[in-house]
């Protein structure tokens, strides 16, 4: 049988959120009934055009009743929950959570970890100074694993992977959060050029046997781009701006028009530093779009501003 959606309105569950009650939507997360609230959770891994893959941990809330935290990002809101965001046990938690991510990945380019370490007292440099990038990491197999030597704290560093003119693949910055696994694969575009390979601290996103982007089934939507959380992934022109440090998001203006490579009218906008489009997203909650581009839309800007 085919269960048809007439949109018809969604009974509401009443939850309470450190003290305050609010009503929300039968299926609506404990993220969503926090927000309601005014209370600003931190997320990494959350997407709103994607299914939560619950992977950072970083959104983590108290339910009374319940043995352990649990992700607010994907736990539906019940009748009757009780919800503490701020208790000493959520706090440890995303304490720890940021210390361990910060220990062993890049987070200078991903918004609001410097205040969510300052909230928390998060010290990631407890575990010791990082060890040095390792070329390596592509060809690392299962099970295998570098004898720690207790001095430094292990890290992903590896060096930024620069093999085409459209973005780039800093993986020393990924959290293995696995957006743009989902955005490439079965969720939005369906090409699975991209996986995770490896297991345990050895896993890392790759190419099929490791290729370089170009030979792999990669078809530069840029849509992993448009998801990635920390700035793993991220455009040619504004790797290169951060490179010469002339990388200025208070410089930039945003305008939002109408790709004119199609008919489909997909929603673009533009971002621009001085007068150079140094990038282009999609509004998510567009109905067109959902945020997602092909690659003449997400890249075909070029042509604007060459000379």
């Amino acid at each position: 049988m085919t269960i048809v959606d007439l949109g018809l309105p969604k009974r509401l569950v009443e939850v309470t959120v450190d003290g305050a009650t609010v009503s929300v939507p039968e299926g609506a997360t404990i993220l969503e009934a926090c927000s309601a609230v005014g209370k600003d959770i931190p997320t990494l891994c959350y997407g709103d055009t994607l299914k939560p893959a619950n992977a950072c941990r970083v959104c983590m809330v108290e339910v009374e009743g319940s043995r352990t935290l649990v992700p607010s990002c994907s736990r539906k809101a019940e009748p009757g929950m009780v919800v503490h965001t701020d208790s000493e046990r959520t706090r440890t938690s995303r304490k720890v959570v940021l210390e361990l991510l910060g220990s062993a990945t890049d987070l200078s380019t991903t918004p609001g970890v410097a205040e969510w370490m300052a909230e928390t007292g998060a010290n990631p440099e407890r575990f010791g100074p990082p060890a040095p990038p390792s070329a390596e990491r592509d060809d690392a197999l299962p099970g295998e694993h570098e004898e720690v030597d207790g001095l430094t704290a292990a890290t992903v560093a590896q060096p930024v992977k620069v093999d085409n003119a459209l973005y780039v693949r800093d993986y020393g910055k990924c959290i293995l959060c696995y957006k743009c696994v989902d955005a490439c694969g079965d969720q939005w575009q369906n090409s699975f050029a991209i996986s995770v390979a490896g297991r345990g601290f050895g896993a890392r996103i790759s190419t099929e046997f490791s290729t370089p982007l170009p030979d792999s089934a990669c078809v530069y939507c840029g849509n992993c781009v448009e998801v990635c959380p920390t700035g793993a992934l991220s455009f040619k022109a504004e790797h290169d701006k951060r490179e010469a440090g002339t990388w200025d998001e208070e410089r930039q203006t945003e305008t939002t028009t109408v790709c004119t490579f199609c008919g489909v009218g997909c929603n673009l906008t533009l971002h621009v530093q001085d007068n150079e489009i140094v990038k282009v997203t999609s509004p998510h909650e567009s109905s067109v779009t959902h945020g997602n581009l092909c690659i003449k839309g997400r890249f075909g800007w070029q042509h604007v501003q060459n000379t």
